[in-house]
C-alpha cells in the first residue's frame, strides 16, 4: 500500500460529543497536511473529544506505544504554514498483512478508538476500508488469543471511517481538488516562470517533465497557466505523426509571435505515452526538437520539489474545511453509516461514498490500460474542455464582426491571462479585436487599437493590467462611448473588471432605450481582489490577493520568533467585502477577523481581547488579528491596536501592519491564470453565439441585441460556469456597499471562530451533504 494519510480516531465512550480522536500521516508528505492535522485536532477538542496524534503513519499504528500520544490545543499551534506533516509518515509493509492489521486493531482498542479519518490516495483509503471490513474478525481473533475480553470487543464492535484525499496529482474521482495539488502548481509555476526568463535570454526551447505517472492534471493546468506550446499527458496520447505536427507548431510559434527573444516551452507528465501505450520520454522530445529544428533545447525534470514548500492559501483553506467536516461526519456516524470521503464540490465540503470514489478512480486506469483514452478523459471530469482550450488556437475562419476588450476598476491578477485568451480565441473565430486603454474612459476618448495574435504573447503570467484600467463609469461619457462604438463598428464588448465593470455594463444596458448602438452583446468577466461582484462565487485576482496577504502575515508572525508574547493587528483590503480578510484569516490561523458583514461592538472586542489574553497566559506566543479596511466606521485599525495594547498590557504587546496594495501586486497564482484563460475562452464563445443569433446580415454586419440575456456577468457558481443577465443581478446587489446582498463564504465564519477556540454556536456550522459519485456527477465542469 502507498500511504498518504492522516487518521482521526474517535471512541464511543462517554457521549456522542465526548469522544477520543487520533491522527497520523502515511508515507508521502503532501503540502497542506498540517492544516488538516490542525483542523481535525482543534475541531475534535472543540466538540469535547480527547485527541491523539499517531506518529509515523500506519507504522505508528502497528507499533503503538509512544507513537500514539494525546494532543492538546497547543500541539498544533503555528503549524498551518509548514509543508509536509509535523507528525511524520512512513511506509509500512506490516499493515498489508493480517498480522499487522491485527496489531493495529489491538493498539486502537487499548486506547478505546473505533473511528478513523484517513487522508491519502485511493490505495490508502482502500486499505482503511479493508481494515474496517475485517474489524469484527480481528476483534474475534484478539478475543480467541486472550488479548482482549468479550466485553471490550463488544464495546468496540464497529469501526467508522472518514477519508480526506491527499494527492498532488488531483487524480481521485468525486472531489474537485485534492490536498496538495494547488501547492504543487504554485511550485511548478515558480519554476516555469524562472525557466521562461532564461529561455528568452538564450532563445532556447525547454522540455519540462512534471510528476503525474497516471494523471496529467499538473501538466495540463501548468500548460494553460504558462501558455506552453505543446503538452503531453497520459490520458490524451498524441495521434500518429505527432512529431511532425509538434515541430511545425514550435516553428510557427516563433514566426507568428515575432518575439525578439524567441523561446518554446514543452510541458509533459512523467507518464506521457503514445497511442500504442509506449512511453514518450523528455529526452526523446528534446533530441527530436534539437535535430529537426536545430533549437538549443534543454530538459528540466522538476521531481520532488513539487511536493515541498509552503502550502498555498487554497490548500490551507481546503484542508481546514475538509478536516472540520471530517470530525462532524464522525460525530454523526452510526454502525450503519458507510465509509465516506470528504471532498470538495465547487466551494462546499461534501460527503462521498468511499468505495464509489475508489471504484470510479480505478476505472480511469482500466480505460487507459485498454487504450480507451476518450473514456479515460470523460472519467477525469472537466479535462476534455481544458484540452480543447489548447486545441482551439489553430483555426482562423473569417467574420466581419469586431469586438472591443477593456479592463475596468482596480488592477487584478489574471486580467492579462483573460485578455490573451479572449484575443486569441476571437481571432480564431475570425473576429477583429480591439483593445481599449484605460477602461470606459479610454473608450470614450477613442483610445482604441487593433490587437493581433503576437501582441498578447507572454501575457498569461504577468500581473496588473497591461491594457490599463480606470474606475470611471460610462454614465458621464455615454455619448462619447456611443460615438466610439459607431466609429469602429464595434459589435460586442468584453469588460474584464470588478464592481465598476459590472455597474458600467448595467448602465450601458439601461441606456439601450436611448442608444441603439448599445444594443450589442456585452459580457463581464469579474476580476477584482475583493471578490465582491454579484453573479459569481469567485473573481479573478482574489486567489492571488489571498496568497499575497497570507504570505505577508506569515512573515509578520515569523518576525516575532524568539520575542516575548506579541499580537499583530493587520489591515486587509476588500472595501466593505470581508472575503479577503476571512480567507486570509483561515489560511493563517488568525485569532479573529473583523469584517463588515459580521457586525461587532465594543463588548465583542473586549471579549476577544480577554480570550486572547487567556491564550497568551499559556503556551501561545503570538496572536494575529485581521481587520477588513471598512469593517466599521468607528472601530478603526488604530483603535483596535490601541485597545489590544491597553487591555493586554503586562501579558502581550501589540503591533499594527497595513498590507495595502501589495495585495494587488505580484504574479498571478496558478488558479487565476487558469481561471482567466478559461473565462476568456468562454466569454468569446458566448459573444460569438450572440453575434450570430442577432446578426441582421447587412453589408456592415450590424448587430441588434437588446434582450436582457445579451448583457451578462460570466461567473463560476459552485462548480458550474454560467451567464447571468446584469438586469437580474441588480435585485441582489447592495450598491451602497458594492457587494452582493448574500455571500456564500459567510458559512466559513463559524469554522474560523471554532478553530480559534471561540465559544461560537455549533448550530451556525452548515454540515456537508452526502453526494453519490457517478459518471454524470464527475462530468460537470468545475471551472478550475
Amino acid at each position: 500500500l502507498k500511504l498518504i494519510m492522516i487518521y482521526l480516531i474517535v471512541s464511543e465512550s462517554v457521549s456522542k460529543f465526548l469522544e477520543q480522536i487520533s491522527l497520523f500521516c502515511g508515507t508521502v508528505r503532501h503540502t497542506g497536511m498540517n492544516a488538516a492535522v490542525r483542523a481535525v485536532t482543534r475541531m475534535g477538542i472543540y466538540v469535547g473529544a480527547q485527541v491523539y496524534l499517531i506518529y509515523e503513519g500506519y507504522q505508528g499504528l502497528v507499533d503503538g506505544g509512544d507513537n500514539i500520544k494525546v494532543a492538546n490545543w497547543q500541539s498544533v499551534s503555528n503549524i498551518i504554514q509548514l509543508g509536509g506533516t509535523v507528525i511524520g509518515s512512513a511506509r509500512c509493509k506490516a499493515f498489508t498483512t493480517r498480522e499487522g492489521r491485527l496489531a493495529a486493531a489491538f493498539n486502537l482498542v487499548k486506547k478505546g478508538i473505533t473511528n478513523l479519518c484517513v487522508c491519502g490516495g485511493d490505495g490508502s483509503l482502500t486499505g482503511a476500508n479493508i481494515f474496517r471490513n475485517e474489524w469484527n474478525g480481528l476483534l474475534e481473533e484478539l478475543v480467541s488469543k486472550g488479548r482482549i475480553t468479550d466485553a471490550v470487543a463488544k464495546q468496540h464492535s464497529h469501526l467508522n471511517i472518514v477519508g480526506l484525499v491527499g494527492s498532488i496529482d488531483n487524480d481521485f474521482c468525486g472531489t474537485d481538488m485534492t490536498i496538495g495539488a494547488d501547492s504543487a502548481l504554485h511550485r511548478i509555476m515558480e519554476i516555469v516562470d524562472s525557466i521562461m526568463t532564461t529561455a528568452q535570454s538564450h532563445q532556447r526551447a525547454f522540455v519540462l517533465e512534471l510528476m503525474g505517472r497516471h494523471c496529467g492534471y499538473l501538466a495540463l493546468v501548468s500548460a494553460l497557466a504558462s501558455g506552453a506550446d505543446w503538452l503531453f499527458i497520459p490520458e490524451a496520447p498524441p495521434l500518429e505523426g505527432w512529431e511532425d505536427r509538434m515541430c511545425a507548431r514550435l516553428s510557427s510559434v516563433r514566426l507568428t509571435e515575432q518575439r525578439l527573444n524567441q523561446l518554446n516551452i514543452i510541458i509533459m507528465a512523467e507518464g506521457a505515452i503514445d497511442r500504442n501505450g509506449d512511453p514518450i520520454s523528455s529526452t526523446y522530445v528534446k533530441d527530436l526538437v534539437s535535430k529537426r529544428l536545430g533549437y538549443d533545447t534543454r530538459v528540466t525534470v522538476l521531481g520532488h520539489v513539487q511536493r515541498g514548500g509552503t502550502p498555498s492559501a487554497f490548500d490551507r483553506i481546503l484542508s481546514s474545511k475538509l478536516g472540520v467536516e471530517a470530525v462532524v461526519a464522525l460525530m454523526e456516524a452510526s454502525p450503519d453509516t458507510p465509509a465516506c470521503v470528504i471532498g470538495l464540490s465547487g466551494n462546499h465540503a461534501v460527503r462521498l461514498p468511499l468505495m464509489e470514489c475508489v471504484e470510479m478512480t480505478k476505472l480511469v486506469q482500466t480505460a487507459m490500460n485498454e487504450k480507451r483514452f476518450d473514456e479515460a478523459i470523460k472519467l477525469r471530469g472537466g479535462i476534455q474542455s481544458k484540452t480543447n482550450t489548447k486545441k482551439h488556437t489553430s483555426t482562423f475562419p473569417q467574420s466581419n464582426f469586431s469586438l472591443a476588450i477593456l479592463n475596468v476598476g482596480a488592477p487584478a491578477a489574471g486580467m492579462n491571462a483573460a485578455v490573451r485568451s479572449a484575443v486569441r480565441r476571437a481571432i480564431g473565430h475570425g473576429h477583429k479585436v480591439y483593445g481599449v486603454h484605460d477602461g470606459f474612459q479610454g473608450l470614450a476618448n477613442g483610445e482604441v487599437f487593433e490587437m493581433e495574435w503576437h501582441r498578447v504573447a507572454g501575457w498569461t503570467g504577468q500581473g496588473g493590467s497591461l491594457l490599463g484600467t480606470k474606475r470611471t463609469l460610462p454614465s458621464n461619457n455615454m455619448e462619447k462611448i456611443v460615438e466610439t462604438i459607431t466609429k469602429f463598428n464595434i459589435s460586442a464588448l468584453l469588460v474584464i473588471g470588478g464592481f465598476e465593470g459590472y455597474t458600467g455594463v448595467l448602465q450601458l444596458f439601461e441606456a439601450r432605450s436611448q442608444y441603439d448602438e448599445l444594443c450589442i452583446p456585452m459580457c463581464v468577466i469579474p476580476a477584482t481582489i475583493s471578490n465582491n461582484v454579484p453573479g459569481t462565487d469567485f473573481t479573478m485576482g482574489a486567489d492571488t490577493a489571498v496568497n499575497s496577504a497570507m504570505a505577508g502575515c506569515d512573515k509578520i508572525k515569523q518576525s516575532a520568533s524568539g520575542t516575548k508574547r506579541r499580537v499583530f493587528v493587520v489591515e486587509t483590503m476588500g472595501g466593505y467585502c470581508g472575503y479577503l480578510a476571512t480567507s486570509t484569516g483561515i489560511a493563517t490561523g488568525a485569532d479573529a477577523a473583523y469584517i463588515f458583514e459580521d457586525p461587532f461592538n465594543i463588548h465583542d472586542l473586549k471579549t476577544n481581547v480577554e480570550h486572547l489574553s487567556e491564550k497568551m497566559k499559556k503556551d501561545i506566543q503570538r496572536g494575529l488579528v485581521l481587520r477588513n479596511e471598512k469593517c466599521h466606521e468607528n472601530y478603526t485599525t488604530d483603535f483596535i491596536h490601541r485597545l489590544y495594547s491597553a487591555e493586554g498590557k503586562g501579558i502581550f504587546d501589540c503591533r499594527v501592519n497595513v498590507l495595502g496594495h501589495l495585495q494587488q501586486g505580484g504574479t498571478p497564482s496558478p488558479f487565476d491564470r487558469n481561471f482567466g484563460t478559461k473565462m476568456g475562452m468562454r466569454a468569446i464563445e458566448w459573444i460569438t453565439t450572440k453575434l450570430t443569433e442577432n446578426d441582421r446580415q447587412g453589408k456592415t454586419r450590424r448587430v441588434f441585441a437588446n434582450g436582457p440575456d445579451t448583457a451578462c456577468v460570466l461567473g463560476l457558481k459552485r462548480k458550474v460556469i454560467s451567464f447571468t443577465p446584469v438586469a437580474e443581478l441588480k435585485a441582489v446587489t447592495d450598491f451602497e456597499h458594492r457587494m452582493p446582498k448574500v455571500q456564500w463564504w459567510a458559512n466559513l465564519r463559524p469554522m474560523l471562530k471554532m478553530l480559534a477556540k471561540y465559544q461560537t454556536s455549533f448550530c451556525d456550522y452548515v454540515p456537508g451533504e452526502m453526494e453519490h459519485v457517478t459518471r454524470r456527477s464527475i462530468s460537470i465542469d468545475s471551472g478550475f
